[in-house]
């Protein structure tokens, strides 16, 4: 029965799951959909956007272009869903892009992509949120000027539903997911209705001002720019590699039922895609850098709605329930496209912690079988995202896409490599064609995906890519540091002929327990000690009151304690610096005996009592760890708190117990007396 302490965790994240519950929490597609395509699926939100805002500093005419830059978008993530499709047949342990640049291309390479995706899904978290918040706030404008904190709060409750476990989380985001697919689709297909079958004229909010050119461009500067453009909107691909990151979810078939799912996300994206840049132009939407200057003809107070607000405003201009249902299913889809990372970065630590390269408590699942650590820490990294960038998507999104597309084009090369050298081997004529296939599949999509990369990087670094960057270099070097550390343990402690002296036996023991005063635990620990029979046994006290130490003295031997005390000298009020250099001393003397320490220790029951006692316990036990051959024993002695404690949780009875006639008898609240010690007889 759950104890007190334990009752909010239950409540937060549910009942614990036994091991053997693991098969039960995999995935069929309808809900790993949801899950694991959210992020790709809600890009399309913010992707046409960031065109348009992009194209809008050299005025109207360059949003002619917006289209031809979509069907590039949309070449580019047919592309990279074809290629992936080869990744999870090929790979379906769930190392993903990891583990295809590791076995194909080395550590190194492995390790790149790994700090890659690690970057770019802290950054899924951050943008995604960042997004939604300000599609919300578009609608709802009494949330303007509290976009960081409504974020946070986003943040902690993904955070609380992800802890719950995928498939809860899955099943709790399917609903918005579907629903906005459905809400997206419908409002093109709605949009394109009154547009070019009844003839209506619907215009967007901007649609009458005019966009006035921040600089003239031409030749090579409209060039960069609209590569730059080209980059902003290559981030609808972000996502498309969680699928492959997350194949061990899925039901069985995994990889075949992986495939299908990914093949479902790239359709449905990129119909999404064209279909709200196409009514974005028809509409007349206007997006600017900057409003107050390039917006000719817009009133003073006028705020600046996202694209896909004035595109829902527009097409249901006649039905203003649709366009409320528009703007809440975006924001939602946009607040749980996170979920992709909450679902890829989890899997991904556990990976790299089973080989050594991040904390092994990254390895490790929680109550709910999810990686809860993996999922509180990047929760963290994203909470300190929103807060440095303000939640401000414009600013996040120049860090974005780096990482992914880095990921992308290792990713490929290693699938390459990962043909070539299986073909060397295969002797049967279909499967070769079907590898043959596979490869020329693969080497396009490094073709993309590469090309995308170098023009990212060339647009996007100046402005914030370099921070990515740096954070990737930052992150790489962590983890070659944190597996030359495991490395160098596991070589520490490797059981060899050479190493017998460690676990030959001491030639005695020397025993000592330290004394303050004369009272219950001292004499428990005294009893303690003599129990274990060591070679030697003796009491230590520091002098730093002189006056007390000889009452101590005195009371010693009236006792009659067959113990001998030791009394150590303390000029300077020291307690720990005499023990630890009479400990030293003791060492040196004859190295090849074990000295035993015992720290009477109180056990105590509320958080304020620990600040009151064991203080002086705990730094002289962390000094003599240090020290070879010395051993260090806490003897607890239990206060009265820490028995009202105990009782009070074996008293608790859960709601509706005693009406079922289950509760359990109350406890006595009296505490457990102690056993009198050697020295109290």
């Amino acid at each position: 029965m759950p104890n007190l302490t334990d009752l909010p965790k239950r409540i937060l994240i549910g009942r614990a799951l036994q091991s053997d519950k693991l098969g039960e929490t995999l995935l069929p597609k309808r809900i790993a959909l949801p899950v694991f395509a959210s992020d790709a699926l809600s890009s399309v939100a913010y992707a046409p956007e960031e065109i348009f805002l992009t194209l809008s500093v050299a005025g109207m005419a360059a949003y002619s272009f917006s289209w031809q830059i979509g069907l590039v978008v949309v070449v580019v993530m047919l592309a990279v869903v074809a290629s992936y499709r080869q990744n999870v047949h090929a790979y379906p342990s769930g190392g993903g892009d990891y583990e295809v640049a590791t076995v194909n291309l080395g550590r190194n390479a492995g390790l790149t992509v790994a700090s890659a995706l690690m970057v770019d899904y802290v950054l899924t978290v951050a943008v995604s949120i960042s997004s939604g918040v300000a599609n919300v706030t578009s609608a709802v404008p009494a949330l303007r000027g509290h976009e960081v904190a409504v974020a946070i709060g986003v943040i902690l409750l993904l955070t609380a539903m992800n802890l719950r476990g995928v498939r809860e989380s899955g099943t709790a985001f399917a609903v918005p997911t579907y629903a906005f697919m459905i809400g997206i689709i419908g409002m093109i297909g709605y949009g394109f209705f009154r547009y070019f079958l009844l003839g209506d004229d619907i215009q967007a909010e901007s649609a009458a001002f005019e966009l006035e050119a921040e600089h003239t461009f031409g030749g090579l500067a409209m060039a960069f720019l609209l590569l730059r453009a080209f980059s902003s909107g290559s981030a609808a691909l972000t996502g498309v590699e969680a699928i492959s990151n997350g194949v061990p979810a899925f039901r069985k078939p995994k990889s075949r039922n992986a495939a299908t799912t990914l093949l479902l996300m790239g359709l449905i994206a990129v119909t999404m895609l064209m279909g709200i840049i196409s009514l974005a132009l028809i509409t007349g939407v206007k997006i600017a850098e900057d409003p107050a200057t390039q917006l000719i003809g817009a009133p003073a107070d006028y705020h600046q709605s996202t694209a896909i607000a004035q595109v829902g405003q527009a097409v249901f201009s006649d039905f203003a329930p649709g366009f409320y249902f528009i703007a809440a299913v975006t924001g939602l889809i946009l607040v749980l496209a996170a979920n992709t990372a909450f679902n890829g970065f989890p899997v991904l630590g556990s990976i790299l912690a089973r080989d050594s390269y991040l904390p092994r408590q990254l390895r490790s699942r929680g109550d709910r079988l999810a990686f809860s650590n993996g999922i509180l820490m990047l929760a963290a990294l994203a909470m300190v995202l929103v807060i440095a960038f303000d939640a401000d998507v414009t600013r996040l999104i120049q860090l974005y896409i780096v990482g992914v597309f880095m990921s992308f084009t290792l990713s490929q090369t290693g699938m390459i490599r990962h043909w070539t050298r299986e073909l060397r081997t295969e002797r049967g004529r279909k499967r070769r064609m079907q590898m043959q296939r596979s490869r020329a599949i693969n080497a396009f999509g490094l073709f993309m995906t590469g090309s995308v990369l170098i023009v990212v990087l060339i647009t996007k670094f100046a402005l914030g890519a370099w921070i990515a960057l740096v954070a990737m270099a930052c992150i790489f070097l962590l983890m070659k540091g944190i597996h030359r550390h495991y490395t160098a343990v596991a070589e520490e402690l490797k059981v060899s002929e050479e190493s017998d002296e460690h676990i030959l036996l001491p030639s005695r023991v020397h025993s000592i327990v330290l004394v303050s005063k004369i009272h219950k635990p001292t004499l428990r620990a005294l009893a303690y000690a003599r129990a274990a029979r060591a070679g030697t046994l003796e009491a230590v006290v520091v002098n730093v009151d002189p006056e007390e130490t000889r009452a101590l003295q005195a009371e010693w031997a009236a006792r009659g304690i067959d113990v001998p005390l030791k009394v150590l000298d303390s000029p300077y009020r020291e307690i720990g610096r005499p023990v630890v250099e009479y400990v030293k001393n003791l060492r040196r003397s004859s190295p090849r005996d074990v000295v035993s320490i015992y720290i009477p220790e109180y056990v105590v029951g509320r958080w304020y009592e620990q600040v009151l006692h064991n203080q002086s316990a705990l730094r002289l036990k962390g000094r003599l760890l240090f020290m070879s051959g010395v051993m260090v024993t806490s003897v607890p002695w239990q206060l009265d708190s820490s028995h009202r404690q105990l009782t009070r949780r074996r008293q608790w009875t859960a709601p509706g117990a005693v009406r079922a006639g289950v509760a359990r008898p109350k406890q006595p609240t009296a505490a457990r007396r102690e056993p009198p010690a050697d020295g109290d007889r």
